[in-house]
């Protein structure tokens, strides 16, 4: 059984925040999934899939949020600073399961919907073999998105995967509560953090300007004593040899 503590409550806070940051629009339904893999040398790798249904009267297709960029015309860079935020939370949260010695999952899924925040999380071993990861995303948005399957390729995938009961047999414990944020209409501005990571290195380089200023208008006024006091030498040297 899962023990939630103050800490992961917050984790789990602040992965909402990630996730609505993500999406410039309004939404009905979200679904991420994410792994993470530990490797030789307490290094970390793993894979996100991430995908919102928009709130429209019709039907509409899931979108993929790494395509949201182009499709909303954002800077991908900035963006994608959000994304590796989002991953990174996702990956303190799996310390917190070690922290507290609980069984360590190797791969969750989150979906979001009707103000329902509910993690999934299982502890199978995940495959690093070719193609596995293609594998999983077509078994994962088939189950969760109900889409795919229409080529020959998915469809064995799939008819492989239920045939085998590979769901049944899968460890699976779940998180749910009710959604940490409130917003209105369902809009988020993704580029909170963004716009405070800038504002703080403007005022960086306005601060390193003005110091550079200051060093230059020092060295200037010090020439300019010199060059007077040199001039002033020169006069009396002058109004010596006159005498």
């Amino acid at each position: 059984m899962l023990r939630t503590t103050k800490n992961m409550r917050d984790r789990y806070e602040k992965i909402q925040t990630y996730i609505f940051d993500l999406i410039p629009e309004k939404w009905e339904e979200i679904y991420l999934y994410a792994s993470v893999i530990d490797r030789a040398g307490s290094v970390q790798s793993g894979e996100m899939f991430f995908y919102y249904l928009p709130k429209s009267l019709l039907k509409k297709k899931p979108v993929n949020v790494y395509e949201v960029p182009k499709k909303f015309n954002i800077n991908e860079k900035d963006y994608l600073k959000i994304v590796d935020l989002l991953y990174q939370a996702i990956k303190d949260l799996r310390q917190d399961f070690i922290d507290t010695e609980q069984d360590l999952w190797t791969n969750l899924t989150i979906s979001i919907t009707h103000s329902s925040f509910k993690v999934e999380f299982f502890y199978n071993k995940i495959s690093q073999e070719e193609y596995a990861s293609f594998v999983r995303h077509v078994i994962w948005r088939y189950k969760y998105l109900h889409i795919g399957g229409e080529i020959k390729e998915e469809r064995k995938i799939l008819e492989k995967y239920f045939n085998n009961n590979i769901d049944a047999l899968e460890k699976k414990e779940e998180y749910q509560t009710g959604l940490y944020i409130k917003t209105a209409n369902n809009i988020i501005g993704f580029d909170k953090e963004i716009e405070e990571e800038r504002t703080k290195r403007k005022e960086q380089e306005l601060k390193a300007k003005q110091e550079e200023e200051k060093k230059t208008k020092k060295i200037e006024a010090k020439a300019k004593q010199k060059e007077e006091k040199r001039l002033k030498e020169e006069e009396k040297n002058k109004n010596q040899i006159l005498k």
